[in-house]
């Protein structure tokens, strides 16, 4: 198979799972703390990446990466797992998976910003409309949405706070994880950021004495499966999969797929959840999604 071909079908997966472990780390962070649920989450992560790499390469742990991987992987690990999740679950506690994937969606956007500084890539005309499109989708559904809730508009504006730096730390740790993967196996890449993150929480934890947190969440066996199976489907299968669609086939096509996750979320909340949708947020995901494409064309 083309190379670019298995990138552009591993985005896609990476999409289907994101949505799926999005789902399942709502429903388990309102059941006890998103803190928590983070930390958990990527414990069960290990475990699972370790089995997968025994499986796949013989090894349980990437042992034969580079120093310069090892560094600029962990630094994705602690930018995109710690400090950007720790974000992101709390927006989706505060405004829902829905609302948070559609704000995740402005990812592949500030990706393109921020490898415009670094790398110094240049914006095309067309880029600048897909920015605005992408920009002007998401702030109609967020609005649409903001009439169907009777919240303050405090916890409003947080939860979207919460969700755009979630956006920059995924963006923020694509560049780093890009900078240090290299050809090396996307899913050792992977286990490697995932060392990093559970070092980072640990030291998180320890000075902010959070560890009654994650007891609670043990003792609570629901929410427990629930960051079990999330963990399977985001840090391992869906994270994976986002390097190994970047390794393969252009980033900016990577991108542009993996932003269909405010699309695949919203028929999913109907037909498994009966919620009650508006046009108008079906037409701020359409318009979020060809906003992207524009972008990376």
């Amino acid at each position: 198979m083309n190379p670019t071909h298995i990138g552009e079908f591993s985005a896609l997966l990476t999409a289907f799972f994101w949505v799926i472990s999005g789902m399942l780390f709502e429903r388990a962070s309102k059941r006890t703390t998103s803190l928590a649920v983070s930390f958990l989450r990527m414990i069960f992560g290990l475990a699972f990446i370790s089995v997968l790499l025994w499986i796949s390469r013989g090894n349980p742990f990437a042992t034969d990466a580079s120093p310069s991987a090892w560094l600029w992987l962990s630094l994705s690990g602690v930018v995109g797992f710690v400090i950007g999740d720790v974000f992101l679950f709390e927006a989706y506690v505060r405004i829902g998976t829905r609302i948070t994937l559609l704000l995740m969606s402005l990812s592949p956007v500030l990706t393109g910003v921020l490898s415009y500084f670094i790398f110094g890539e240049v914006l095309e005309p067309l880029a600048v409309v897909g920015i605005a499109l992408t920009l002007a989708g998401i702030a109609v559904v967020i609005l649409t949405r903001g009439e169907k809730r009777n919240l303050k508009l405090r916890v409003n504006s947080y939860g979207v706070f919460c969700g755009l730096m979630g956006a920059v730390g995924q963006s923020v740790g694509l560049i780093l994880s890009k900078q240090g993967m290299g050809d090396y196996d996307a899913f050792a890449a992977t286990q490697v950021r995932i060392i990093a993150s559970i070092a980072g929480f640990s030291l998180f934890f320890l000075i902010g004495n959070h560890w009654q947190k994650l007891r609670v969440l043990l003792s609570d066996g629901q929410s427990t499966r629930m960051t079990a199976a999330g963990a399977l489907f985001g840090p391992v299968l869906g994270v994976g999969f986002s390097l190994l669609a970047i390794q393969n086939a252009p980033a900016a096509i990577a991108a542009a797929i993996m932003s269909i996750m405010p699309v695949l979320i919203i028929p999913v909340n109907w037909l498994a959840f009966r919620e009650k949708l508006k046009w108008f947020e079906v037409l701020g995901a359409l318009v979020t999604v060809v906003g992207v494409i524009l972008l990376y064309l």
